[in-house]
């Protein structure tokens, strides 16, 4: 038996942050109904065509669910939402700031009637303040979090190159309600739960903000480097190929300067005695250290930071990181079915004794309407 089977989740979702969230519920066994738009469906849907004329974003983030077609505006459809959660344990949803309300399904009203209900809403900004109309994509939030203002080169600012600001509140969204659900075997009752996609990437946020505001200097965007701790980031080597190392503390720089440079003076350079000059002085360093790879092959640098136990990686790309050996070993792809065909897929990360994740098909746009329409007592066919 799956940890959440026996849950029922209704989700009004679209995009990216909710539908990560749900995802990861279904995962673990429960029953994600997920209503969409009647011929429309969520706009994920159609953000590209990748994979087998389907959505790259869309085929990750909706396996395992169950979609059904429903036009919320409509009376039918409004009767039909009131009867999926009369037996559903959360409403999840991130439509536009209001509208839930607005169709007539005001949280507060809704734990009313159903005490055991949990009702999650995502939202870019909150439900209050002066941003709580303010229209919110990743892109945006990533700016307005000051992410975009340390990431990137010194003369050019630049996003993340996944949605972290939806993955980030998608995360909060998930653990939220699997608190929520764990409360609720004490209590006996549902809450509700509010999560913002600034307010979760904020979160994430920690490090450079305390660094900002009690150091009195913003962190410099370094590229592929570390901020403020040095040697931290890409390497050049004598093949062209780039390798990067990590280095986090005076005793892995002693062995770095012994056994990868093979110049043991160096470590007592007063240049580089400790981190912070180290950092002061990366330019320096850093011609210091490219002109001894250049001797090297980037398999000969890895070779020898492996030797000094010092942490490192190849920059791979996607198709690299997709035949990741380590992935491989650990047998961590698994086919899932969709409406175009197989795709390979990540098992989920958490691996836990005696637990495997159900990776179920990727629904087609409205696939288990009837199905679910019949549950409830409405007549088969869509609701419009």
């Amino acid at each position: 038996m799956l940890p959440l089977e026996g849950v029922t989740v209704i989700a009004l979702e679209q995009a990216i942050a909710v539908p990560f969230a749900t995802r990861q519920l279904a995962d673990l066994g429960a029953r994600v109904i997920k209503v969409e738009r009647p011929g429309v469906g969520d706009f994920a849907r159609n953000y590209d065509t990748a994979v087998n004329g389907m959505s790259s974003h869309f085929v990750w983030c909706n396996r395992s669910k169950e979609s059904v077609e429903i036009d919320l505006k409509s009376d039918q459809g409004k009767e039909a939402l009131s009867r999926l959660l009369e037996k559903a344990d959360v409403l999840v949803q991130n439509l536009a700031p209001g509208a839930l309300e607005r169709i007539g399904f005001d949280p507060e009203e809704l734990t009313k009637k159903h005490q055991e209900l949990i009702v999650c809403s995502l939202s870019g900004y909150g439900k209050n303040g002066p941003y709580k109309e303010k229209k919110a994509y990743d892109l945006l939030v990533q700016c307005e979090a000051g992410l975009v203002s340390i990431t990137g080169s010194e003369e050019t600012p630049s996003k993340a190159g996944i949605s972290i600001a939806d993955i980030a509140a998608g995360m909060y969204t998930y653990t939220g309600i699997l608190t929520a659900l764990l409360n609720r075997t004490k209590t006996g009752k549902g809450t509700i739960i509010e999560v913002s996609m600034l307010e979760a990437l904020g979160e994430w946020m920690g490090y450079p903000a305390y660094y900002a505001v009690y150091g009195g200097t913003e962190p410099k965007r370094t590229g592929a480097s570390h901020s403020t701790i040095y040697p931290y980031g890409p390497f050049k080597c004598g093949d062209d190929k780039t390798v990067f190392i990590g280095l986090q503390n005076e005793r892995e720089w002693n062995h770095f300067c012994e056994f990868v440079l093979e110049n043991s003076e160096l470590a007592g350079d007063p240049r580089f005695e400790n981190n912070s000059k180290r950092s002061a002085n990366r330019e320096e360093l850093k011609t210091l250290i490219e002109d001894r790879f250049k001797e090297l092959t980037s398999e000969d640098v890895i070779e020898r930071v492996e030797k000094a136990k010092i942490a490192n990686a190849r920059l791979n790309n996607m198709r690299d990181f997709f035949e990741h050996p380590q992935l491989t070993a650990r047998k961590r792809w698994e086919q899932v079915q969709t409406p175009e065909g197989a795709i390979s897929a990540l098992i989920p990360p958490v691996t836990m004794n005696g637990v495997e994740s159900i990776m179920k098909p990727v629904p087609a746009l409205g696939e288990h309407t009837d199905h679910i329409l019949d549950e409830i007592g409405m007549y088969s066919g869509k609701v419009k």
